[in-house]
């Protein structure tokens, strides 16, 4: 599923849709890093039933889904799945994914970097939690959580949101 093909299930996704598309319309830069505005990103929730499994992000300093630059590559959901595999070890295959949720977030500045904004689109998948995990330079930690617990690691409203729907729907 692209982001063109997402059904949003709330009016604040639906308006977040629309930012996205106008972006990629007015940018034709907007899956390079080069854009100092803001560019595309992709991330992926990868739960195994009740259990989510985040990293511990170095530059951030924050527990977060794994993602990362789309570098020019407008497939979002290769570039979630290849920042899933990088980041942590995890192959998933591409088959019946799905756009679970779109955020824009600012990314602080940097001392060579302006600050400038994420659109991120976010992709749910099934991963096995026994499967080995394997961190890489960019994490601090590598865990899979259970939902129960979610806010003993994290308060981004933007990874509950996704966690209270994932919740919801089983």
């Amino acid at each position: 599923m692209t982001l063109y093909q997402y059904l949003p299930q709330s009016e604040e996704q639906w308006k977040l849709k629309q930012r996205f598309i106008e972006f990629i319309e007015d940018n034709p830069d907007a899956y390079l890093r080069s854009n100092l505005q803001g560019h595309l990103t992709a991330s992926v929730f990868a739960v195994d039933e009740d259990k989510i499994l985040l990293i511990h992000h170095k530059k951030l300093d924050k527990w977060l889904q794994p993602g990362g630059h789309c570098d020019g590559n407008p497939d979002t959901l290769e570039v979630a799945l290849k920042e899933l595999w990088e980041e942590t070890g995890i192959l998933v295959e591409a088959e019946q994914q799905e756009v679970i949720d779109l955020d824009i977030h600012l990314i602080p500045e940097r001392k060579d970097v302006p600050a400038h904004y994420h659109y991120d689109v976010r992709y749910l998948v099934k991963a096995d939690s026994k499967a080995p995990i394997i961190q890489n330079h960019e994490t601090n930690e590598i865990l899979w959580i259970p939902f129960s617990e979610i806010e003993d690691y994290t308060s981004e409203d933007s990874i509950l949101r996704v966690i209270e729907r994932i919740s919801s729907e089983n």
